[in-house]
């Protein structure tokens, strides 16, 4: 998903910067490609590993292809062609983590060969693959954004996105800026309106087994967090986030 609004700094996204998409464990057969089922893969994990209104999980990438590769050689699940964004030139792969949750694997898009602006998620800064922000769908947007102004963060304005699938269907949303925050602990926030979600229409699916928070303030960040509503612990450390998802063939960690 691209997104209107500005970039962080290249120090900013060095300092919550996880580890390579290449820390992993698997089964003697990691790496045999496995088509998306059903069942361990398929169904979400208790919402003491996902946080509550959790949409997705950001991860932005220097190399979008190589990522890919990497994601299913990894796991064993192939990340499914999401689409494009001329305005942003970007484009995305997703994976799903069943029910309404999943993740997005961003980068430049390698045929927008004219693209001259800014990308989205920090692209242009991004030296390694890593989770870099957050969204989650609150049941009242504009609430959820009053709520976290009054916890002492604007989130700036409402902004509406859109974007077609590879079968030409329209998907399109409301959401603010990313990156407001500029550690990308905070989400950003979305409403899908009629749309429905990729999480339900990807069919391939990893079963994730922590998304963990650390910033060497917590007591700054959670207070804007249980604002809009969603109830990530954030641990003292290094501003990051790390999502470690199972496939078929393996775990791996971003």
């Amino acid at each position: 998903m691209a997104h209107p609004s500005g970039r962080a700094s290249a120090g900013d996204l060095t300092a919550r910067r996880a580890t390579p998409l290449a820390s992993h464990s698997a089964d003697p057969g990691r790496g045999a490609r496995h088509p998306a089922t059903a069942g361990l893969y398929g169904a979400r994990v208790t919402d003491t590993v996902l946080p509550h209104h959790l949409d997705h999980v950001v991860v932005a990438t220097p190399d979008l292809a190589a990522a890919v590769r990497a994601f299913e050689e990894a796991t064993g699940v192939a990340p499914e062609p999401g689409g494009v964004h001329p305005k942003f030139g970007t484009r995305n792969y997703l994976v799903s983590f069943g029910g309404d949750a999943y993740l997005e694997i961003i980068g430049a898009d390698p045929e927008n060969t004219t693209f001259t602006g800014t990308r989205s998620f920090g692209v242009d800064d991004v030296r390694e693959t890593a989770v870099v922000t957050w969204a989650v769908h609150p049941g009242d947007l504009d609430a959820a954004r009053a709520r976290a102004r009054e916890a002492g963060l604007d989130l700036g304005e409402v902004f509406d996105g859109a974007r077609r699938t590879t079968d030409g269907t329209l998907l399109e949303w409301r959401l603010t800026a990313n990156l407001v925050e500029p550690t990308g602990l905070v989400p950003f926030l979305i409403d899908w309106g009629a749309t429905t979600s990729p999480a339900v229409t990807t069919k391939a699916r990893v079963r994730p087994t922590g998304l963990v928070a650390t910033h060497p303030r917590p007591e700054e960040v959670t207070p804007i967090l249980r604002a809009i509503g969603t109830d990530i612990e954030v641990g003292p450390g290094e501003p990051r986030l790390r999502l470690t998802v199972e496939g078929p063939g393996g775990s791996l960690t971003l």
